[in-house]
């Protein structure tokens, strides 16, 4: 029989008993299906990279490394910085490396939220944040994203700004901002980010900036940090990875970045979470921030054109399609179609064409999101082309 996992599972962590990518991605599996629901691309990183890594195994770099992270890499996240965004960190006491940069969150919530506070996140949000959120025991509070035509025509979200004002409050402790944003491909907008910005100064309020697909943006657009914002290089915990911008995600290599005040908050929760991880990889991670960024540049103009190809067959299949300004998704819309339940949609999609899928659903506190489906574009070329094939059968 198999076990239960709600049973003995405490209160506050039922509701995330198991996640939507175990889900979809075990029925992908079982129906031979084309995986578009779970993030991750079918494509290794730069081949230096890995020999770097293959290198540091051999030569012995197999036990833990510093708690904060090896210094190489601490100094190479700090130099680009510096060079990409005109931020300048201390590589000995404003960089932490992480097990990812879903670690990274957990730390910076656990060692900043007690328990009752608030934090807001803008919704849709990445489902390990309220997961995050609820082992903190805090309180969550959403700000949504609206729909929003885009200059072109097309169908896009913006960020509800009424909404973000009346979130903050006497209890609010800290806001979880992501962009680019997961899971609708939105990429937050100067003016959004300047008010919030305002709003956390004024509230005294700490961000936690959520900006792993920094480098993964179309279009000619480009990322602009949260921290360089006025007034938030001293209140935002700047978290990044390795795994989007280097196709790594087994790796687990991500880092946060901030004050020293709020680093060694974040590391006081970190270091009883896993303590270190990822020895003999983040050697290696160093030698690609500091020497592949043509080759982030060329993966990201990938990503776009697969973004494309996956959109038009969207469209042709029937499904509206959102606007993507980065990222590895795109949100359609199945209602076209007959369908109005996104998660059945996505439950039968699997057996019924072949092609695997994830609900919005997943990611929201409100019903009005249930309709759309995330699709993944971090696909090699010909896997999107028979996941178009496979799409327009419906």
């Amino acid at each position: 029989m198999p076990v239960e996992p709600r049973r003995n599972l405490v209160r506050r962590l039922r509701p995330f008993a198991e996640t939507i990518f175990a889900e979809m991605s075990a029925l992908a599996v079982a129906h031979d299906a084309i995986n578009l629901g779970q993030g991750f691309p079918d494509t290794d990183g730069p081949a230096a990279m890995l020999d770097a890594a293959r290198a540091a195994i051999a030569d012995g770099h197999n036990q833990y490394p510093p708690g904060i992270g090896v210094p190489e890499l601490r100094q190479a996240i700090s130099e680009q910085q510096s060079r990409d965004y005109g931020l300048s960190y201390d590589p000995d006491t404003e960089v932490l490396v992480t097990v990812g940069a879903t670690e990274a969150i957990a730390g910076s919530v656990l060692g900043l939220v007690e328990p009752g506070r608030e934090v807001i996140m803008i919704e849709p949000y990445y489902d390990s944040y309220a997961a995050t959120v609820a082992l903190a025991g805090a309180v969550r509070r959403t700000v949504p994203l609206v729909s929003d035509t885009r200059p072109d025509g097309g169908a896009g979200f913006r960020l509800d700004l009424d909404a973000l004002r009346a979130a903050f409050g006497p209890d609010t402790a800290a806001i979880l901002v992501n962009t680019p944003h997961n899971p609708t491909g939105t990429a937050l907008t100067d003016d959004e980010l300047a008010e919030i910005a305002r709003l956390c100064v004024e509230h005294d309020v700490v961000a936690i900036a959520d900006e792993v697909y920094e480098h993964l943006l179309f279009g000619g657009l480009t990322h602009r940090p949260l921290a360089t914002f006025d007034g938030m290089r001293e209140r935002t915990l700047r978290i990044s990875s390795a795994a989007k911008t280097f196709n790594v995600t087994g790796w687990k290599v991500g880092w946060v970045c901030g004050p020293p005040e709020l680093v060694a908050a974040a590391r006081g929760a970190k270091q009883y979470l896993s303590y270190v991880g990822s020895g003999p990889f983040q050697p290696a991670v160093a030698l690609a921030l500091r020497t592949e960024a043509a080759w982030v540049r060329s993966m990201a103009g990938d990503l776009e054109q697969a973004q494309v190809a996956l959109s038009a067959a969207l469209a042709d299949a029937g499904f509206g399609v959102h606007h993507t300004d980065g990222t590895y998704f795109v949100l359609a819309d199945p209602r076209p179609l007959g369908y109005h339940d996104g998660a059945a949609m996505c439950r039968g999609l699997p057996a019924q064409i072949g092609v695997a899928a994830v609900p919005v659903s997943a990611f929201t506190d409100h019903p009005h999101w249930d309709h759309l489906v995330r699709f993944a574009f971090s696909k090699r070329p010909e896997v999107i082309a028979e996941a178009a094939r496979r799409l327009r059968s419906l």
